[in-house]
């Protein structure tokens, strides 16, 4: 019996090659609905997959807000249908009025994003002003990560109320996102949660006692999102729970959720009797994680020894069993810079490879067009 991975016409797939198997991500999403108990408690981020496709799939089970990291993702959710979007950046330069432009494009759409700073806050206001539009902030919280916004505490406190006075933007509430909660060990990453926990509701409360109405919350990412949702009212941004991935595997090691995603790679050499080379180089898997950087089915003493653009070298005592050619399967330690990586992923059905999905939000720069159809996505269902 072939394992869930295995694809019988794999010859026809050019490797490097990342596969989807969308049956899998059904049955993610479909947990994480059940999870949340009410649907509207989900704000799940898109970095991950950045397709259309899966907006969709998400669409399906009732899910209209999003989370973004570009405002190409964003503009693909926009486009793919979705109702209510956080650009969970801060937008500077250019990007502030690229960011207006598409609140303008967009009027049915609820288009937000981030601030952390009273100058860029005046400088979007300005843009929204000109542009005639109303634009959605969150106050960006520093809640440990130390990667940006400000620390919870008067100075925040006076910072959201200098926002909230500004024309043309509309403080929908505070953004807190808890990247730095990682530990494997539940208690221990429930105890580190808590403190994140505590600044953000208090955050709340000074709001409230101040004078300002109380806030909505958006927080936390895949290894938090169970923890957030016995806080009420607040929406999660689980993103990888979608594809699910190896990092995820091991931080949240008591999670149900199953992987979607996985690697496709051929031996191309065997440089010495115990070394193999594949062709997985930095380029085709998120190299910015220590090795190892996937974990192989069926190759799991190997150890990597070597990494370029397009080879990756592995010791194994085993290589003379893998000749030339073979495919080797494996889960990225992290997916969403890896699908960020490819142009296109394969949709793997019934264990066979039957199309690709352009990965339309991988790039940086406006517009982008997104070229698909909701048909397109239904047809997998049947």
């Amino acid at each position: 019996m072939s394992a869930w991975y295995e694809v019988e016409n794999i010859a026809e797939v050019a490797t490097p090659a990342l596969l989807l198997y969308p049956a899998r991500i059904r049955e993610n999403l479909q947990h994480m609905v059940a999870r949340a108990g009410e649907v509207s408690r989900l704000r799940p981020h898109v970095k991950t997959h950045k397709l259309p496709q899966i907006v969709q799939m998400k669409r399906d089970l009732g899910i209209d807000k999003f989370k973004t990291a570009t405002l190409v993702e964003t503009l693909m959710v926009a486009q793919a249908g979705g109702r209510d979007i956080l650009w969970a950046y801060q937008p500077v330069g250019p990007n502030i009025v690229k960011f207006v432009e598409l609140v303008q494009q967009f009027p049915a759409v609820r288009l937000a994003t981030l601030l952390d700073d009273l100058a860029i806050g005046e400088q979007l206001t300005a843009a929204a002003k000109h542009a005639g539009v109303t634009v959605s902030v969150y106050l960006d919280l520093n809640v440990g990560m130390n990667r940006s916004g400000i620390v919870p505490g008067a100075g925040a406190v006076q910072l959201y109320r200098q926002l909230a006075a500004l024309p043309n933007l509309q403080l929908v509430g505070l953004h807190a996102y808890d990247g730095h909660v990682r530990a494997a060990d539940m208690a221990q990453r429930r105890e580190q949660w808590q403190v994140v926990v505590d600044q953000t509701l208090e955050m709340v409360q000074s709001l409230v006692r101040s004078g300002v109405p109380k806030p909505r919350i958006v927080a936390g990412g895949s290894s938090t999102s169970w923890l957030w949702l016995e806080v009420p009212e607040v929406e999660v941004g689980a993103g990888t729970m979608a594809l699910w991935d190896f990092g995820q595997t091991q931080t949240c090691p008591e999670s149900d959720m199953i992987h979607a995603a996985v690697l496709a790679a051929r031996v191309i050499s065997r440089p010495q009797p115990d070394l193999l080379c594949l062709d997985l180089g930095h380029k085709a898997v998120a190299a910015e994680m220590p090795q190892p950087r996937v974990h192989w089915f069926g190759l799991e003493d190997a150890q990597p020894v070597l990494q370029s653009e397009e080879h990756l070298v592995l010791r194994t005592a085993r290589a003379t069993a893998f000749p030339v050619g073979h495919i080797c399967y494996g889960l990225p330690y992290h997916i969403c810079p890896t699908t960020a990586l490819y142009d296109e992923v394969w949709r793997i059905e019934n264990a066979r490879a039957i199309g690709r999905w352009p990965v339309v939000a991988r790039g940086r720069q406006l517009p982008v067009q997104v070229h698909w159809s909701e048909s397109d996505t239904k047809r997998q269902k049947s």
